[in-house]
């Protein structure tokens, strides 16, 4: 059996504090680190790792701690929203694993967080216990500088688990499980954040565009470019290739070009091919036509046999 986790950190600027939290997961026995991303813009930290029941429990506990120990959030800035050090913790279902699975590993390591840490945890997605905490934005609604006011006189407002006060510098954790979603950003040639912000909106499924589709216009200042930031949760009805054309196609209408499209963390082999057989215009064209793809079947046939 193989879990995903995918925690988010509120740092993306100093390394040394980056590094010291990837340690501390990789050090669990069993984990399998698989990647990390950080943009100083966003200020935001994203490390992607895989294990067993236990192992991925430990790894996001030790993460919580380490996270907790080097970030205040008091004097965290970044143009991503976050209410936790440690901001949100999903366990997706990979081989073996159902979501009901991952929702209950979700909820064994917040205990852990709040009982060992004493760091609050709201619960979200697959994990959530009220109809108004199912998507992450509305949990996350406000940010820490609003939460740690709002909890103490709204009690719809209070964590899940823990609290009712949020952590004086960690905040809080935001845990759950969903199915393997694709954080992609699209980067335009302009600094003009309100055409970001307009494309964000006609592409996103709330305001009736793309299905599948979260997205934000926000500033890159370092680099002089706005981004059009993005969750696809459902990739297979809405890819990233189609994504990227309808954003081209709306930046082009103001004469703003891409500069760039970026991967956050990793996407499934499965959206590679779909952009493959689109864009190479394959008639013909399924997994099987992936050698390595057919190959893994034909092994896993013989296995079975035998």
């Amino acid at each position: 059996m193989l879990i995903e986790c995918v925690p988010n950190f509120s740092e993306g600027r100093n390394l040394a504090r980056i590094d010291a939290i990837e340690q501390a997961i990789s050090a669990v026995p069993g984990v399998l680190l698989l990647h990390r991303t950080s943009d100083p813009d966003h200020n935001r930290t994203v490390i992607t790792f895989a294990g067993g029941r236990e192992a991925v429990i430990e790894g996001a506990v030790r993460a919580a701690d380490k996270a907790a120990q080097l970030i205040d959030l008091n004097q965290h800035r970044g143009v991503h929203p976050r209410v936790g050090a440690l901001d949100v913790l999903p366990f997706i279902p990979l081989e073996g694993a159902t979501i009901e699975l991952c929702a209950d590993l979700s909820r064994q390591a917040a205990a852990r967080i709040w009982n060992e840490l004493g760091i609050p945890v709201y619960f979200y997605q697959a994990a959530a216990s009220r109809p108004d905490r199912v998507q992450l934005e509305d949990v996350r609604r406000g940010q820490f500088e609003y939460l740690r006011e709002a909890v103490l006189f709204e009690e719809s407002k209070q964590p899940d688990l823990g609290g009712p006060s949020l952590h004086p510098t960690a905040g809080a954790v935001i845990a759950g499980a969903r199915k393997i979603l694709i954080a992609y950003n699209i980067n335009l040639k302009t600094a003009d954040l309100e055409l970001a912000k307009f494309i964000a909106k006609r592409i996103r499924a709330s305001s009736g565009g793309l299905p599948g589709v979260k997205a934000l216009g926000l500033p890159l200042e370092t680099r002089g470019l706005v981004q059009v930031s993005m969750n696809l949760t459902d990739f297979e009805v809405t890819p990233p290739h189609v994504v990227y054309a309808e954003v081209t196609r709306l930046a082009a209408s103001r004469g703003v070009q891409v500069a760039e499209s970026e991967l956050i963390g990793l996407m499934p082999r499965r959206a590679v091919e779909m952009a493959a057989g689109h864009l190479l215009k394959l008639s013909n064209f399924d997994s099987q036509c992936i050698i390595e793809n057919r190959i893994q079947t034909l092994l896993s046939q013989a296995h079975s046999v035998s």
